[in-house]
């Protein structure tokens, strides 16, 4: 198969390189775990400071020697140390499992916070945005800022902390040695911060080319059925085996820069230490300093190199969420251009299904240069059923697309019960109108799971009625569980007009004053087309419908008949006016009648 049959997945636009301030975009979900937050650090502070005492205890030991005379005071300072590591190990592991809970509590609001703006955003997004990518940002990049804002984030403050009391308890026991440390210091941190930027650029790299793999394997095993029936495994599997081997390069780079930068500051902290410790060592031969002061010093020396060296390796990984931050700040950031009014206005009540659009022209946001729709005048009667032809592209689906604000109109208005839709809340424009589309989209569960879309609440009862009514039951019941059955996703297991007639019977179960059937029989046989219609002939008694069709032989009955041509009216009269007319309708027809 040749390569065209699986074009490369387009590559996402260039991002800013991360830097460390989108970490404060997700500090709210952390200010939101106020107790644990607490909770981690009295934990966390009492492990410190009993980690700076242990010196104190050793000093003394040291100090008084191992002799009979101070075997009691020997006692009592070792028994002090096993009580302090006591208190230590309780403090260490309550820190543990604070900090820990914290990470999975706040990635737990973080993941709900962006699901639910992807869950609200409109056609527009999702016109240029990748799946793939999405779920990326929810998995890969949730589960980085898991280890930020749990373990690094414990270990960057325990070591922050034991850093700057080491220092103060450094310069405390001897203030000469405790400035040769402290002019070490800057040698230290200005190649960490000048690799960490080096750091964070390839960190970047890394999670971008793995969002693409994402994205690209979501896309083909999503349609593995069409690359398998065109013989494209080996050329997805040679495109996905190129994007892992770049996704592990690019890590590659980013973890041997950080190995580089943890080494080079490891040998320069132990290196400082061991001059501070020789020159220490000669002040003790010269009874400068007792041996046991000396000790004190270089625990403390020991507890500041380990907490920095700590904190340059931490340095790294928060590199590493910050590229992860900002792509999750930016998709919470994303305002949608389809949103609730200010001021919403209710809906008639009850609503009678009365439709009017008022002068509407449309296009869509990625080409608005290319007008679809318009300008498009028409007045559709509570009650009505109303077919919409025309030929491809003629703009049939995207007059249900404004309908349901899945996109806003570029001019003009819609109106239902005289009410502007763009006045309504979302939620209860959209509880007005139930859709059957032409691609019935089926998620893994049960039947009867899929049907309940339409309203959760729904009754057992109900839901059969409605699967009755859609001619569900004949196949459901053959199986073994029947409404109860579990399907594949997407609805793999059944056949297209199995899956069509479960959309129907969602529609049916939203019991809406509104129909939109956009080629809701395409996929029937004739048998179950025949059963369909009729149960959508009594579906559509008391509503408004409006029928996208292709097929004229079942819009014959309708009411009246919309021609479409290049997003305008061409034609408008019941099916028998029309061919009397002998115009666009007419030549469809013949097409089809005589073919």
């Amino acid at each position: 198969m040749s390569e065209t049959l699986l074009p490369d997945a387009p590559a996402s636009p260039k991002k800013p390189r991360a830097d460390f301030s989108a970490l404060r975009r997700m500090l709210p979900f952390l200010v939101a775990e106020k107790l644990h937050v607490a909770l981690g650090l009295a934990a966390l502070v009492v492990a410190a400071i009993v980690t700076l005492a242990i010196p104190q205890a050793v000093r003394r030991v040291v100090d008084f020697g191992f002799t009979p005379e101070t075997r009691g005071l020997m006692d009592a300072y070792f028994g002090m140390i096993v009580a302090l590591t006591a208190l230590l190990a309780i403090s260490s592991s309550l820190r543990y499992y604070f900090v820990m809970t914290i990470g999975e509590r706040v990635v737990a609001r973080i993941r709900r916070a962006v699901f639910d703006r992807v869950m609200t955003l409109d056609g527009t997004f999702f016109d240029t945005a990748r799946s793939g990518e999405i779920v990326s940002r929810l998995t890969a990049d949730t589960t980085q800022l898991k280890s930020t804002f749990g373990a690094s984030a414990s270990i960057a403050l325990r070591n922050l902390i034991l850093l700057v009391g080491a220092v103060v308890m450094m310069v405390v026991t001897s203030p000469k040695l405790a400035a040769m440390v402290l002019l070490a210091i800057p040698a230290i941190v200005l190649p960490l911060v000048a690799a960490g930027r080096g750091v964070r650029k390839r960190s970047q790299a890394a999670q971008d080319t793995l969002a693409e793999a994402a994205s690209f394997a979501t896309e083909r095993i999503g349609a593995v059925r069409v690359v398998q029936g065109f013989g494209g495994e080996r050329a997805a599997m040679r495109h996905f085996g190129a994007a892992v081997t770049s996704a592990y390069d690019a890590a590659r780079a980013a973890t041997l820069s950080r190995a580089i930068l943890t080494s080079i500051v490891i040998f320069l902290v132990f290196a400082s230490i061991t001059f501070v410790l020789w020159t220490g060592a000669k002040a003790v031969m010269a009874d400068e300093m007792t041996a046991g002061r000396l000790s004190q010093f270089v625990l403390y020396a020991v507890f500041a190199a380990s907490g920095l060296s700590q904190l340059s390796e931490v340095y790294g990984e928060l590199a590493q969420a910050a590229g992860a931050a900002q792509r999750l700040g930016d998709l919470l950031a994303t305002v949608p251009d389809v949103t609730d009014p200010e001021k919403p206005v209710e809906p008639v009540r009850p609503p009678r299904g009365g439709i009017r659009f008022d002068n509407v022209t449309f296009a869509y946001p990625t080409a608005p240069e290319r007008r679809v729709l318009g300008p498009l005048s028409v007045s559709i009667r509570a009650g009505e059923r109303l077919a919409i032809v025309g030929p491809s592209g003629a703009g049939k689906t995207s007059i249900f697309q404004i309908l349901m604000r899945y996109y806003d109109v570029s001019g003009g208005a819609i109106l239902i019960d005289d009410v502007p839709i763009q006045a309504m809340r979302l939620a209860d424009l959209r509880a007005l109108i139930a859709v059957v589309p032409q691609d019935p989209v089926i998620f893994a569960g049960t039947i009867s799971g899929n049907i309940r879309l339409a309203r959760p609440e729904a009754s057992d009862e109900a839901v059969r009625q409605a699967a009755a009514q859609a001619a569900v039951l004949p196949f459901a019941e053959k199986l073994e569980h029947g409404l109860e059955t579990r399907i594949g996703e997407r609805g793999i297991t059944l056949s297209g007009g199995e899956r069509q007639r479960i959309a129907i019977a969602r529609a049916i179960l939203r019991d809406a004053p509104i129909l939109l059937l956009d080629e809701a029989t395409s996929a029937l046989d004739a048998e179950n087309e025949r059963m369909v219609q009729e149960a959508l002939g009594r579906a559509m008694q008391g509503r408004t419908a409006l029928v996208i069709a292709h097929r004229l032989a079942t819009i014959r009955d309708a009411d009246r008949i919309l021609v479409l041509e290049a997003g305008m009216i061409a034609e408008e009269g019941s099916h028998e006016a029309l061919l009397a007319r002998n115009g666009a309708y007419a030549r469809l027809a013949n097409l089809q009648f005589t073919a």
